[in-house]
């Protein structure tokens, strides 16, 4: 099993195709007995619209900060918890095509398994990314479910808002 937290955290955003394999590669290790993983793929329809495609953007260093953080309060509610790898794609995503990555390891499946399941969530709820869907007759920005019901509050109303604090 890995030694230091920052080996055993790893996080990444970018705008290249995700490797789910590599991701889970990367947390299999001779003490774990199970790797769970999470795989987030663009969809081609929405409530009866034809999907062509996402659009994600992010306010990156505190997006990857946050991706950081998911990580950290997973491996505290599950100490069991080997590592964790958390992958998020920005720019266009075509249908079929991974945006999001999380992968973790633990000696037993139902650390790995609910850690994971956090893990999703979590992100969704507080990670300042955003996403656009692109549809044959149009576009709309889309607030995760977590932002929309109250539960935790936007960095920014609009995406094109942290532009303007963009590194």
């Amino acid at each position: 099993m890995s030694d230091s937290k920052e080996d055993r955290i790893r996080v990444h955003l970018g705008y290249e195709p995700l490797d789910i394999h590599a991701a889970i590669q990367s947390v299999t290790a001779p003490g774990c007995g199970a790797i769970s993983s999470f795989i987030g793929t663009t969809r081609d329809e929405f409530e009866g619209k034809k999907v062509i495609e996402l659009s994600y953007e992010a306010y990156d260093s505190m997006a990857i900060a946050e991706l950081k953080r998911v990580g950290e309060r997973a491996m505290k509610k599950w100490p069991g918890i080997d590592q964790i790898v958390i992958l998020h794609r920005l720019g266009t995503v075509k249908v079929c095509e991974a945006s999001v990555v999380i992968a973790v390891s633990a000696p037993h499946r139902s650390d790995a398994l609910e850690a994971c399941a956090f893990a999703i969530d979590d992100l969704k709820a507080t990670v300042p990314i955003w996403k656009r869907e692109i549809y044959e007759d149009g576009s709309i920005w889309k607030q995760n479910a977590e932002h929309c019901c109250g539960k935790v509050p936007l960095l920014f109303a609009n995406p094109s808002d942290a532009h303007s604090h963009h590194t």
